[in-house]
């Protein structure tokens, strides 16, 4: 039983996260102004925030979860590619929706978004690291 409560503590919260993401992505395009520049600077820094929160999130999950002899650069890396991943399929699940597409162009600002996420967890590790 502690094992499935732990499991749920450190990996649910970034399956419900991919999982909003999922949802957001499933809607048809929204504006917030009239202007297209405004909108997508707004809407990719929401990309960029939403994966870096995912990455962030994956890291959590594999470090909570880790064997004690796990490189502490590994579980920054797979956290980092599988948030790329995600970032990918789920480009390609906009391919499905209707008003929305898939574009390499996404896949790149959701990367840039983990990347600076890797980059701050890499470098305020010791920080967090008591409250992981």
């Amino acid at each position: 039983m502690k094992r499935i409560i732990k499991f749920l503590f450190y990996w649910l919260p970034p399956f419900m996260w991919a999982g909003f993401i999922f949802y957001l992505s499933s809607r048809s395009g929204i504006f917030i102004t009239k202007e297209y520049f405004w909108d997508f600077i707004i809407f990719k820094t929401f990309h960029m925030i939403e994966y870096a929160i995912l990455n962030f999130l994956f890291f959590r999950a594999f470090y909570g979860s880790r064997d004690k002899s796990t490189d502490l650069n590994k579980i920054m890396i797979y956290s980092f590619i599988l948030a790329i991943v995600y970032a990918s399929v789920d480009e390609y699940h906009q391919t499905f929706v209707p008003s929305r597409e898939g574009k390499l162009r996404d896949v790149i600002i959701d990367s840039v978004g983990a990347g600076l996420m890797y980059i701050y967890i890499k470098s305020t590790f010791r920080f967090w690291k008591r409250f992981l």
